[in-house]
C-alpha cells in the first residue's frame, strides 16, 4: 500500500515539477525576448524603425510645416532689419557692415531652414551610433543555461507535493505579472520613437527662430530636446544592461520562491527606471 501511495505521490510530483519548469522557462523566455527586443528597437534609427511612418513625417514636415516656418523666418528677418535701421538713426549714420551682417545672417538662417530635416536626423544618427556601440558592449542575454535548469529541477524534486503546488501557483501569477511588465516596457520603448517622430515633424518652426535675438531660445531649447530624446535611448540601454546582469545574478540562487520574486521585482525596477530616463536625459541636456 505504501508503494502505491508513493508511486501516486511521485507521479503528481513529477507533473508539478514539469509544470513549474515549464512556467519558469516561460518566465525567462518572456524576460529574454523582452530584453532583446527592447535593445534591438533602441538601436534602430527613426528611418529604419518604420520607413512608411518616416516618409509620412518627412512629407508633412517639408510640405506643411516648412512653409509656415518660412513665414516666421521672413517676419523675423524683416523685423530685425527695421530694428537695425532704427538703431542707426534711420540711416543717418549709414554703415554698410550691418547690412552685410544682416544678409549673411539671413542667408545662414535660410540654409539652416532648408536643411533642417537633415540636421535633425544627423543628431539622431549620432545618438543611434552611440546606442549601437553601447549595445555591443552591454550584455543583454538572460538565457537560462542547461546546468542551471538541471540544478533548478533537482531542487524542485527534493520538495514535497504541497510546496510544489504553492510554487506553481506563485509562478503562474508572477508569469502573468511579468507579461504585463513586458507590455509596459514595449510601450515605453515605442513611445520614445513616436515622440521622436512628433518632434521631427515640427522641426522647421523652432529652427526658424534661431536667427532671432528675442526668440532664439526656442530653437536652442528644441535642439537640446532632440538631443535629450536621442540619447535617452543610451540611458535606456544602460537600464536594460543592468537588468540583464541582475537577472543573471539572481538565477544562481537556490531559493526558488526568492528567485521568482526577484525576477518580478527587477522587472518592476526596469519599468520604473525606463520611465525615469526621459526626465534624467532632459535634465542632463538642460532641455525643458
Amino acid at each position: 500500500m505504501d508503494r502505491v501511495l508513493q508511486s501516486i505521490n511521485d507521479f503528481f510530483v513529477d507533473i508539478l515539477v514539469k509544470a513549474v519548469m515549464f512556467v519558469y522557462g516561460g518566465i525567462f523566455s518572456v524576460v529574454n525576448h523582452n530584453v532583446s527586443t527592447a535593445a534591438g528597437q533602441l538601436s534602430t534609427s527613426p528611418a529604419d524603425f518604420s520607413p512608411s511612418i518616416f516618409n509620412l513625417i518627412k512629407n508633412l514636415s517639408e510640405n506643411v510645416i516648412l512653409p509656415i516656418a518660412g513665414l516666421i523666418l521672413t517676419y523675423i528677418a524683416v523685423i530685425e532689419l527695421i530694428q537695425m535701421i532704427i538703431e542707426h538713426n534711420n540711416l543717418a549714420n549709414f554703415e554698410t557692415w550691418f547690412i552685410w551682417r544682416w544678409i549673411i545672417k539671413t542667408f545662414i538662417a535660410v540654409e539652416l531652414l532648408a536643411n533642417v530635416f537633415t540636421i535633425v536626423m544627423a543628431v539622431f544618427d549620432v545618438a543611434d551610433h552611440v546606442i549601437s556601440h553601447a549595445g555591443g558592449l552591454i550584455g543583454t542575454s538572460t538565457d537560462i543555461t542547461s546546468d542551471l535548469a538541471a540544478h533548478f529541477e533537482s531542487t524542485l524534486r527534493a520538495m514535497n507535493f504541497g510546496e510544489l503546488l504553492v510554487i506553481l501557483f506563485m509562478s503562474i501569477g508572477l508569469w502573468i505579472g511579468i507579461l504585463i511588465m513586458a507590455v509596459i516596457v514595449w510601450v515605453i520603448v515605442y513611445a520614445r520613437m513616436v515622440e521622436i517622430y512628433m518632434m521631427v515633424s515640427l522641426s522647421p518652426i523652432p529652427f526658424a527662430t534661431l536667427s532671432s535675438k528675442e526668440h532664439s531660445h526656442v530653437g536652442w531649447n528644441y535642439f537640446r530636446s532632440i538631443a535629450a530624446v536621442g540619447f535617452q535611448g543610451f540611458l535606456m540601454m544602460v537600464c536594460i544592461g543592468i537588468y540583464a546582469v541582475l537577472i543573471q545574478t539572481i538565477t544562481l540562487s537556490s531559493n526558488i520562491i526568492g528567485t521568482i520574486w526577484g525576477i518580478f521585482g527587477y522587472t518592476v525596477l526596469l519599468c520604473f527606471t525606463l520611465l525615469r530616463t526621459s526626465e534624467l536625459s532632459k535634465s542632463i541636456f538642460s532641455a525643458r
